[in-house]
């Protein structure tokens, strides 16, 4: 129980998770419908405690209980069995680091995401919207999710690597990293760790790209490393970093772990929020009217610029509202370094914690009309609505997405320079459901472009 500030005392309700299996607990139901067996359990308690494999794992449905968590990272350290699997791939990044080696790296990373910086990888994200804009035909049908993907690859890759990136090195990207995306959910999903030693091709596959993308890296690291100089980007922001408590810098390879997180969050997430994005606005066009209406009165015509985001705020509050409804992150997890209490409940150290944004974000204690795509409810009369605590689509604490103000900027900058010149129109029959992989997706999504 926990006594709130008006005194009351609070009754956390706790409860198991039904159609439990053995051996594999509710690994099945994770893997199948995850989403659909995880909005089912804030009706059972405020902490809910489910099986992944053997292990008990526990679901703060509450968000109060998810702030403790959040906002407590030596007691609620990132860990479980997605952390474990993921840190072969990432390497000692900031997704996959344990909380004292975090506070350095985010420390020395932070930097590279300063507001002045954002400027200049605004700039990147100009030319590429403008470039994708003009690519698009009248008419002829297009996967959304794939051109938001490689959107976002050629945005990251110019932010991380300079405009100098030779052009190969950008087609690497866009090439390995979906594999590597892909490969990498398998594995986390799998309890057994057997499906990853298996010698089928969608392994040798991640494997191949796996190493194209770290040889890549340590290339474009080395380089930088021997020319020197500041060229504006993530990386030489990475490479001149200090750390302000002992005057250290990062080693190679602690920067290509850095560089190697960045692309996987800078990419996938934000792509599949801008797929979200340009569905719910076919789907609503009332919402895609006024969308339309403001790029028009803001631009002009033009590409928008980053002088142009503050202005920009119904097309913020359209990918806000998307972020609340699809978050890209649905699922995250943390471990107890030692044992602790929970919504009334005893944890024990190491007893895993997962996260769900998505679940949070529907629930209708929190939300009205949790799943109706209502962009205003965004407006600043009406966000005070929100319980603190209840929109997570960036994570929170000390492990808060240190990349959520590049996110926006890139988001409102594609919505707003696409949309100026295009709308998008489903093609009949598509049908589109939520997939839960490693970030949460429509799976294919054609449309058709129109021109404005």
């Amino acid at each position: 129980m926990r006594t709130p500030s008006d005194g009351s005392v609070r009754h956390w309700r706790f409860a198991r998770a039904p159609h439990r299996r053995p051996l594999i607990g509710h690994a099945h139901l994770l893997a199948r419908r995850p989403l659909e067996f995880l909005t089912s359990l804030p009706a059972l308690g405020d902490l809910v405690e489910l099986r992944i494999g053997p292990r008990p794992a526990y679901l703060p449905c509450h968000p109060d209980l998810v702030q403790q968590v959040l906002l407590n990272a030596r007691v609620y350290d990132t860990g479980g069995p997605v952390k474990e699997k993921a840190r072969p791939i990432l390497g000692n990044g900031l997704i996959t680091s344990d909380w004292a080696d975090h506070r350095r790296q985010r420390r020395l990373v932070q930097p590279a995401f300063h507001q002045a910086r954002i400027g200049a990888y605004a700039e990147v994200m100009r030319d590429e919207c403008a470039a994708r804009a003009r690519s698009w035909h009248t008419g002829r049908v297009l996967d959304v999710g794939d051109e938001m993907q490689a959107l976002t690859a050629r945005v990251t890759a110019r932010a991380l690597f300079s405009t100098e990136m030779a052009p190969h090195s950008v087609a690497e990207v866009q090439r390995s990293l979906p594999l590597m995306v892909r490969g990498a959910y398998r594995r986390a999903m799998d309890p057994t760790g057997l499906y990853a030693r298996l010698p089928l091709p969608a392994n040798r596959a991640f494997d191949a790209a796996l190493g194209r993308l770290q040889a890549l890296i340590a290339g474009i690291v080395g380089d930088y490393r021997r020319s020197g100089g500041d060229r504006g980007d993530v990386l030489s922001a990475l490479l001149a970093a200090r750390d302000e408590e002992d005057g250290g810098g990062m080693s190679d390879q602690e920067v290509h772990d850095q560089v190697m997180t960045l692309l996987l969050a800078g990419v996938e997430t934000t792509a599949s929020a801008l797929t979200w994005a340009w569905h719910l606005l076919a789907a609503h066009p009332e919402a895609e009217v006024r969308l339309h209406a403001e790029v028009d009165e803001v631009l002009g015509g033009r590409t928008p610029g980053y002088a142009d985001v503050p202005r920009l705020g119904y097309t913020q509050r359209v990918f806000t509202e998307t972020l609340r409804l699809y978050p890209p992150a649905w699922m995250y997890t943390r471990m107890t370094t030692e044992p602790t209490e929970l919504g009334g409940h005893r944890l024990p150290a190491g007893a895993d914690v997962l996260i769900s944004p998505y679940v949070i974000h529907r629930t209708p204690e929190l939300f009205a009309r949790p799943a109706a795509f209502d962009p205003d409810r965004w407006l600043p009369e009406r966000a005070g609505e929100v319980a603190r605590g209840s929109y997570l689509p960036f994570g929170g604490g000390s492990r808060k997405c240190i990349g959520d103000v590049f996110g926006m900027t890139e988001a409102t900058l594609a919505l707003a320079a696409l949309a100026s010149r295009w709308r998008l129109r489903p093609v009949p029959g598509t049908v589109v459901r939520p997939r839960a992989e490693m970030s949460l997706t429509t799976g294919p999504l054609p449309m058709r472009p129109e021109p404005r």
